[in-house]
């Protein structure tokens, strides 16, 4: 029997159990920078010391958590269903949790890439260092989709959203796009869930809300799934 599809659509509030700190925080700045210095082409190009010392110790950050139980239930599902992992995070905290099947919309952290981001290298968590060329002789740079450039791997994203049975959205808030546009794609007969600890006014009736953090919000989805086989 063909197992039923479940595309998990995520965001930084699933890796905020783990300690890592969400992508942008009211005031617009993450970890006391500017978004638009770090976190755009533009940055890069006005100053790319910054922005590889800043991606250093995002990693060196990232090497020091571990997944949460949320990442882990995500990873559960596969035994019973065919599970691919959207995620707009650019930790490997869902592979670490044993995610078999997942998709970078904003690239990851522990690679870095030449300026084309045509070759692209692991360097796990070491740092890129300053003044680094990758082999084509550009500057190499984070592997990761800043403002100001396009989101490659979205239309391979589209593909399996139209596909699933199942849609679930975690940790994040729906409204970073082109990313949130993804729940449009879903089949009309398809199930959505949301899990978050603030579920927004004017959500949709036929998603269903579960209003907690991602742990305990994939506990509850997992009872939900359960009944329903």
């Amino acid at each position: 029997m063909n197992k039923k599809k479940i595309v998990f659509l995520t965001g930084a509030g699933i890796s905020a159990e783990s300690g890592i700190s969400t992508f942008r925080d009211s005031d617009g700045l993450w970890e006391n920078h500017n978004v638009e210095d770090v976190a755009s082409i533009d940055g890069w190009y006005r100053n790319s010391g910054l922005v590889i010392d800043f991606y250093n110790e995002r990693r060196r950050q990232l090497k020091g958590c571990l997944p949460n139980n949320a990442h882990r239930l995500v990873a559960a599902l596969e035994s019973d269903y065919d599970v691919t992992v959207v995620t707009q995070n650019v930790d490997d905290l869902h592979e670490r949790g044993g995610s078999t099947k997942v998709i970078h919309l904003h690239g990851e952290l522990t690679k870095a890439c030449n300026e084309s981001k045509t070759q692209v290298v692991d360097i796990g968590y070491s740092d890129i260092e300053q003044g680094s060329r990758a082999s084509d002789g550009s500057r190499l740079r984070p592997f990761i989709v800043w403002f100001g450039e396009a989101v490659p791997l979205l239309e391979e994203a589209i593909k399996e959203v139209e596909k699933c049975d199942i849609m679930v959205v975690v940790g994040t808030s729906l409204a970073v796009y082109p990313a949130a546009g993804l729940v449009h794609y879903a089949p009309q007969n398809a199930t959505i869930y949301l899990i978050d600890p603030k579920i927004p006014g004017g959500t949709p009736s036929k998603v269903v809300a579960i209003e907690k953090k991602a742990t305990v919000g994939m506990e509850i989805l997992h009872k939900l799934l359960k009944n329903e086989q």
